[in-house]
């Protein structure tokens, strides 16, 4: 499957819990699921479904693929890497994860959400120690500095993020358009409604 360009707010619909796709519209009235009523796209959108075993697991590994912007070959290649390192599978699958530079961007609040920040790494803003780095599955290292190009703030959706200054996770650090990943995050601190053991028994089976 490759990766989906279609409407964001679907996914959600979809899988009946807020990715937060779409960056600040998600929290406000305007986004589907606060609707009263909201329910799956389709014309079998209201039926009941009682999810089995398996379909709990391809639902959850959905949610890490819509929310990271993977497609099944990243994702599948991701686990068998975080399956051999010598620590626990779901840690270490988050690392992964986590590490992405279009992630990292996001979560220094330099993008509203990831899909934007991926279109800055592919148009060449963005710097990791001071190298341009146009590939958004780019793997940022403990003590790396990613930087963004001045440029970027023409874009007002960047703009408006920078001046949020959104609160950062504690593996980061920032200093105006200079970030820093400090170490590597951990479980608890990946605050993501998603059960990854039930991802790793998708692939293990």
């Amino acid at each position: 499957m490759s990766r989906n360009i279609g409407p964001q707010c679907r996914l959600c619909r979809r899988l009946g819990v807020k990715l937060f796709l779409k960056g600040k519209r998600c929290f406000s009235p305007l986004c589907p699921l606060e609707r009263k009523g909201a329910v799956p796209p389709g014309v079998h959108g209201n039926a009941f479904r009682r999810l089995s075993a398996y379909g709990k697991q391809l639902a959850e590994k959905q949610k890490v693929k819509a929310l990271y912007g993977l497609s099944e070959h990243h994702l599948k290649r991701y686990f068998n890497e975080a399956r051999r390192y010598h620590k626990e599978t779901d840690t270490a699958l988050w690392q992964i994860l986590e590490s992405r530079l279009d992630n990292v961007l996001f979560r220094l609040g330099f993008a509203p959400n990831r899909r934007t920040a991926r279109q800055l790494i592919n148009h060449k803003k963005v710097f990791v120690d001071g190298k341009r780095v146009t590939i958004p599955s780019y793997r940022v290292k403990p003590g790396q500095l990613v930087s963004l190009d001045k440029k970027a703030l023409e874009i007002p959706q960047v703009n408006k993020a920078v001046e949020e200054n959104s609160p950062l996770p504690s593996w980061l650090k920032k200093k105006a358009l200079v970030g820093k990943v400090v170490k590597l995050p951990s479980k608890e601190d990946v605050k993501e409604d998603i059960d990854v053991a039930l991802i790793i028994e998708f692939y293990s089976r």
